[in-house]
């Protein structure tokens, strides 16, 4: 058992994010946000929208966000899925019975309404054949773009990098990656033996200065620290020398 909130929050400050920040990347409100580091979820409009913010901001913090979930679900969602579910059935099967009666009056209508046109046009028509108002198929022009997909925002995929010094120390500077250059300062310091320290970003611009000392996990996965002694840049793609981007 574990401080969601707290947890989060640590998170967060530990990797220098910005809470405006995090909102331009999850496109979670930061209102949401501080209401998850604060664990003051009845802010949050229903309990699957508390899942998902949670879930997303903790994966972004570089989190497991399954955890996270699992942890809410044991202390605040117990009892509240039967409730949920029953209150949507009742919702549900009224709905129904409301569209239905409204499905028959207008059924209703409409056969009266017929009636009288024919008996209207066989009053007053004779023996000529009469164009009844109404019962004429009618065709309507198709408007707007049909069928166009609306455009979606491209969604920005972050990646988590963690170093490890497995042989030795070495000094590590690491920064937001900016089109060509580093950007913002996340870590500048010695990685003593044996400790870590985890990254999350768009893209990471590097420098190892003993890169034969450290080992790398890029979205959890092994990969091969470049012995180069330029800077490095870590992407979806991969960790490679920044001259190779």
């Amino acid at each position: 058992m574990f401080e969601i909130g707290t947890s989060l929050r640590e998170a967060r400050l530990r990797q220098g994010i910005d809470i405006v920040e995090a909102e331009a990347a999850t496109k979670v409100r930061t209102k949401y946000l501080s209401a998850l580091e604060e664990e003051r979820f009845e802010i949050l409009p229903a309990q699957t929208y508390v899942k998902g913010f949670l879930r997303t901001y903790a994966e972004y913090l570089g989190l497991d966000g399954q955890l996270y979930v699992d942890e809410y679900n044991s202390r605040y969602a117990r009892g509240e899925d039967e409730n949920t579910v029953r209150t949507h059935r009742q919702s549900l099967s009224r709905e129904r019975r409301r569209i239905e009666s409204n499905v028959l009056l207008l059924a209703l209508a409409g056969i009266a309404a017929v009636t009288a046109l024919v008996f209207v046009a066989w009053k007053w028509g004779g023996a000529e054949q009469q164009e009844i108002p109404g019962l004429a198929a009618q065709t309507t022009a198709a408007t707007g773009v049909a069928g166009q997909a609306t455009p979606t925002r491209r969604r920005v995929q972050w990646v988590s990098l963690e170093l490890t010094a497995t042989r030795g120390s070495s000094a590590v500077a690491v920064y937001r990656y900016r089109g060509s250059a580093r950007g913002k300062l996340l870590w500048d310091g010695t990685l003593e033996p044996g400790k870590s320290q985890r990254f999350v970003g768009p893209r990471l611009w590097l420098r190892v200065k003993e890169p034969q000392n450290v080992t790398a996990r890029l979205n959890g996965r092994r990969v091969r620290v470049p012995t180069s002694r330029g800077a490095l840049v870590a992407s979806r793609r991969g960790l490679v020398s920044a001259g190779a981007t």
